[in-house]
C-alpha cells in the first residue's frame, strides 16, 4: 500500500489486555486512520491535568487497511509515558496519535523472491510481528524466518499468534537469554555472533535483513551481520530506549 501523510489523530481505546507481565496490549478505534504499512510506528501523546504533554513513539503491530491500531507496549519503570499506558488506561479513553510514521523500516509485498529474515530483540518483536502477518495474508512468495531473543518464555509477545504463522515459508527461531522452557535442549544464553549465524539465513542468500530492538542489541547484531558477509544496504534497523 501506498504510505499516507501523517497527521494527528482521535483514538479511543476499544481493547487492552496483558501481553506479558511487564506489558500490554492495546487496541485503538482511529476513525480517520488511513491505514499502515507493517513496521510503521506512531506517537502517543498524553496531556496532563496541568498542560504538561508527553509524546513517546510506539511500533504498531497491526497493518493494512482499517481503522483498527494495535500496540504491544512494555514499561519503562522510569518512563513518562509507558507507565500509564501499561497500568492506568482504560476502554473507552481517548489519547492522541500521530502517523502513520516511518517508510524505510516497513516490509511490502513486492514480488522479491530474496528471503526476509527478521531478528528481535524483547519488544522489538512488535513491528517484525506485523511484517510477518503481512505476509502470511498476501500472495508475496518470499521465505520468511524470524530469531528472537527473549529472556524467558513469559517475556514472549504474541506467544499464539506467532505460533500459528509458522509454516514452510515462515520458520521460527526462540533464543531465551534467561530461562528457558521446561525440557528444552539448550540451555539459556546470551546471543553471540556464532549463535546468531548459525540460526539465520546465510549471507550467501541475500536476505533482506530487519533488526528491531533495545539499542545495544541491535548494534551488536547489525554489527555480527555486517562481519558474517551481509550487505549492509541490505540490513536496516529499528531500536528503542525510554519511555
Amino acid at each position: 500500500m501506498t504510505l499516507p501523510g501523517a497527521a494527528w489523530h482521535v483514538a479511543t481505546v476499544a481493547d487492552v489486555r496483558p501481553e506479558t507481565a511487564t506489558a500490554r496490549r492495546i487496541a485503538l478505534e482511529v476513525p480517520t486512520w488511513p491505514g499502515n504499512d507493517a513496521g510503521s510506528h506512531l506517537d502517543v501523546r498524553l496531556t496532563a491535568p496541568d498542560g504538561y504533554q508527553a509524546s513517546r513513539s510506539y511500533s504498531i503491530a497491526s497493518s493494512g487497511r482499517g481503522t483498527l491500531v494495535v500496540l504491544a507496549v512494555d514499561e519503562v519503570p522510569d518512563g513518562e509515558v509507558s507507565p500509564f499506558l501499561v497500568h492506568d488506561l482504560r476502554v473507552g479513553d481517548r489519547l492522541e496519535v500521530h502517523g502513520p510514521l516511518g517508510a524505510f523500516f516497513v516490509w511490502r509485498p513486492t514480488g522479491d523472491p530474496r528471503p526476509v529474515q527478521l531478528i528481535a530483540g524483547g519488544s522489538g518483536i512488535v513491528p517484525l510481528y506485523a511484517m510477518a502477518s503481512a505476509s502470511a495474508a498476501s500472495d508475496d512468495t518470499a521465505p520468511f524466518r524470524l530469531l528472537y531473543s527473549v529472556r524467558s518464555p513469559g517475556d514472549v509477545f504474541f506467544r499464539r499468534e506467532l505460533e500459528a504463522l509458522r509454516s514452510p515459508t515462515l520458520s521460527i527461531d526462540l533464543v531465551y537469554t534467561r530461562s528457558a522452557p521446561p525440557g528444552s535442549e539448550v540451555p539459556p544464553a546470551r546471543l553471540t555472533a556464532e549463535r546468531l549465524s548459525a540460526a539465520i539465513v546465510p549471507p550467501e542468500r541475500h536476505p533482506r535483513v530487519f533488526v528491531c530492538g533495545p539499542t545495544p542489541f541491535v548494534e551488536a547484531v547489525s554489527g555480527w551481520l555486517v562481519d558474517a558477509g551481509h550487505a549492509a544496504a541490505d540490513i536496516r534497523t529499528e531500536r528503542f530506549g525510554g519511555s
